[in-house]
Parts: C-alpha cells; sequence; structure tokens
C-alpha cells in the first residue's frame, strides 16, 4: 500500500567509486581510457536477513543497519515493507527523505539492526516503544536459540495497547469482525457508521489471521493479528490491538502454538552489547508514556542487565554519558556505541545494498494492494488525522510519528 519521493544532503556521502565512476581528473581519465577497457560498475552485496536471527550465548544485539538507493517510483513504505521494518522507523531513520518524493537514487538508511527487549528469552516479546515483536522458537537444551521479528501496530492515544504477560489461546483464520460497541459508537459520532459485523474479506481490518490473548481486565479483546492496511504497521492505529504485516502474521501464525506466554514490554530505550562495546536504540517514550526517562537517571539505569554491567567492567570502559543524554534527546532508532575509545559523529554505520527483497523473506514482493499514489497519501492522511495539502504532501517533520495518534484506528 504506497507509491511515490526530496534528496538530503546524506545521499552524496558515497564515494565515486561505489558508484562505479573514477575519480580521476578529467584529463587523466581520458588518457586511461586509451591505455585500459572500463570497469564494470561496482556490484554491490545482497541484503542480509532481516526476520530470522540464530543467538549465539548471550547475544543481545541481532542484524544489520543497511542502506539502499531509491528506485523511480518507489517511497519509503516501499522499503519499509521490503525490508521488514515499520513505517514509522523507516522515516525516524531517515528525517531529512521526503517519505513520498524523493528522487531515484536518494540513499535512504533501513534500520534492520535491534536491541533485544529486556525480557525472558521465551515465547513472544512484543517491545510498544519499538512497535516490533520477537518470536524465540521453542528449542531443547543444548540447541541454538532462534528468534524471528517483525514489526508491529500498536494502539493509539487513549487505546493503549496492554503491556503484561499473557498467552496466545486461539487461533482463526479468515476472521469476522465484532466492533465492541465503543468502538460502534465512536464511528457513529464521526459519521461513518461501521456495521455490527465485519465479514472476511479484504476489507477486514483483523486480516486473514488472528490470535487471541487471554488475560484478565479490560485486554480480553486483544488479538495479534493482520491488517488490510499495511501502512499502519510500525504506527499507532489500533484500538488496543497487536497487528503485522499480512505475510507476518500469516507465517506466526502456522509456528506459534496455543499456550504460548506472550510478554508486552513499554521500553523505549534499549541497551545491549557487541563487538566490545555497550550501545544503545533509542526509539523515545511514546506520547502516554509518563515516565521521566530523560531526567531519571535511576530509571534509564534499569535498562543495564547485571549483564552489560560486567561487559563494561571486564573490557575496563566507561558510558559516555553526554551522548546518551544525546540520544535521550535525539532518539535515532538505530543502536549506536556509548562506550570504547574513538567515538565520533553519529557513529553510525550503514552497508550500502541491493534494493531488493533480503533472503528468507515471509513476503514475495508482490501482494500488496494496489492503490495509486493518490490514493495512498489519502489514507496515511486520514490515519494522521490530517491532511497533506497542510503540507505540500510532504510529512510535518515536527511530527515523528512514533506517539501520534490517528483519528480513525482499524481495530
Amino acid at each position: 500500500m504506497r507509491h511515490t519521493h526530496s534528496c538530503p544532503p546524506v545521499a552524496l556521502c558515497l564515494s565515486l567509486a561505489a558508484l562505479g565512476l573514477s575519480s580521476a581528473l578529467p584529463g587523466a581519465a581520458a588518457a586511461s581510457q586509451a591505455a585500459a577497457p572500463a570497469t564494470a560498475p561496482t556490484k554491490l552485496p545482497a541484503p542480509v536477513q532481516t526476520e530470522r536471527f540464530v543467538l549465539k550465548p548471550g547475544q543481545t544485539v541481532i542484524g544489520r543497519v543497511q542502506a539502499v538507493r531509491i528506485k523511480p517510483h518507489q517511497v519509503l513504505s516501499d522499503i519499509a515493507r521490503l525490508f521488514d521494518v515499520g513505517n514509522d522507523a523507516i522515516m525516524r531513520a531517515n528525517p531529512t527523505v521526503d517519505p513520498w518524493l524523493a528522487p531515484p537514487g536518494t540513499r535512504v538508511i533501513v534500520p534492520t539492526q535491534f536491541i533485544l527487549p529486556d525480557a525472558p528469552h521465551v515465547g513472544i516479546v512484543v517491545n510498544v516503544a519499538a512497535m516490533r515483536l520477537f518470536y524465540y522458537l521453542p528449542h531443547k537444551p543444548g540447541q541454538p536459540q532462534v528468534v524471528i521479528t517483525h514489526p508491529v501496530g500498536i494502539g493509539r492515544l487513549g487505546w493503549p495497547t496492554y503491556t503484561g504477560v499473557t498467552r496466545i489461546v486461539g487461533h482463526i483464520a479468515h476472521p469476522a469482525w465484532i466492533p465492541p460497541r465503543s468502538i460502534l459508537a465512536e464511528h457513529a459520532r464521526e459519521g461513518v457508521p461501521l456495521p455490527r459485523v465485519v465479514p472476511a474479506g479484504p476489507n477486514n481490518p483483523l486480516g486473514n489471521w488472528a490470535m487471541p490473548l487471554a488475560a484478565g481486565g479490560y485486554h480480553t479483546d486483544v488479538l495479534i493479528h493482520g491488517t488490510d492496511k499495511p501502512a499502519g504497521v510500525g504506527r499507532r492505529v489500533s484500538h488496543g490491538c497487536i497487528h503485522l504485516y499480512p505475510e507476518d502474521i500469516k507465517q506466526l501464525f502456522k509456528q506459534v502454538p496455543n499456550g504460548t506466554p506472550v510478554h508486552i514490554v513499554n521500553q523505549p530505550y534499549l541497551f545491549g552489547w557487541k563487538n566490545g562495546r555497550l550501545y544503545m536504540q533509542a526509539y523515545g517514550p511514546l506520547k502516554d508514556d509518563k515516565r521521566a526517562w530523560k531526567t531519571n537517571t535511576t530509571l534509564l539505569g534499569t535498562m543495564l542487565t547485571p549483564r552489560l554491567v560486567k561487559h563494561l567492567a571486564r573490557a575496563h570502559q566507561r558510558i559516555d554519558w553526554p551522548r546518551v543524554k544525546s540520544l535521550l534527546s535525539d532518539p535515532k532508532v538505530v543502536p549506536l556505541p556509548v562506550s570504547g575509545h574513538g567515538l565520533s559523529g553519529n557513529a553510525l554505520v550503514a552497508t550500502l545494498v541491493e534494493n531488493r527483497l533480503p533472503k528468507g523473506s515471509a513476503w514475495n514482493g508482490k501482494t500488496h494492494l494496489p492503490l495509486t499514489s493518490a490514493q495512498f497519501r489519502a489514507i496515511m492522511a486520514q490515519m494522521n488525522g490530517s491532511t497533506h495539502s497542510k503540507s505540500g504532501g510532504q510529512r510535518d517533520p515536527s511530527d515523528d510519528g512514533h506517539d501520534s495518534g490517528v483519528s480513525r484506528p482499524t481495530d
């Protein structure tokens, strides 16, 4: 669900060699062409796996930050789905790139590296602040642990997604949606009444697969499910449910058995250990998260596990607190080092890869709703609770999307 293209200064960062061009002066180039045949453009490496990872003992950071050159008629949401990341994450990783009008060749950071949430590595873990799900497959003692990760959409302002411990209690293929009275009343007030039952089909906001969660209290109606609007994955668009790209929920539906525990956490700042350094991944708190993350150092310190503290001591390293403070104020979405020597700039290293579907993806790269650019913009405007006419078709830079509400959620 998408289509359309801004050219940030970062697009000029690639070396001439990476573009397959000669860096010689014009006169020297003419002489060298007569002496030797022209070299072929440098072939970019294939994109790496973004969904399934085999964990080493104690591993807390998975994946690799990648970068691509945007293609004609491609928009950021196209790349997000191609690499199985959320729409909010890819926009925040590329704040200077217009999500609709980036010229072909614009360099786009793909945030496909993740620090695992501080939660048991059992069953499903959802970090609502990261808008991401992790499924730790069952394994026998002595066997390596495998984790599968996908982006998710979560509850909007006023309808927060439940946090706590629950479990999967069912599998419903091609579900019908029965809107609760509160949602029926809300839509009626907005002048867009809903039917009492939305049958299974392409217009059902639950998609084709749903897994109910069990627990007491208000969240008994919470589901992990698909969607008829893939553009909402990685955004706050629901009435509390957790939804995934259609291809991702189809895969999980087959893999996750009933009774699987589900830990839903809200961790906007994560720490992990990689290549002898402490890394921090800053998503920033959701707008309705009232905890004092920026001023309460004790609160932030709870995310430093005893294992990470031991790593720091053994490496004789200290945390670069000014750098941590900078990430608290300006979350970068991708993991960045906050200990060790030689820290400079934003220390982001992204591997430029081919702009194509990574090997092992759940998506086939083809099954998407055939929307025009205008239709997709209209949907996104509806979800943002505003119209593109206010900003000339571009995203409002004052709204990073991470903690924004929407006017009409899907479930």
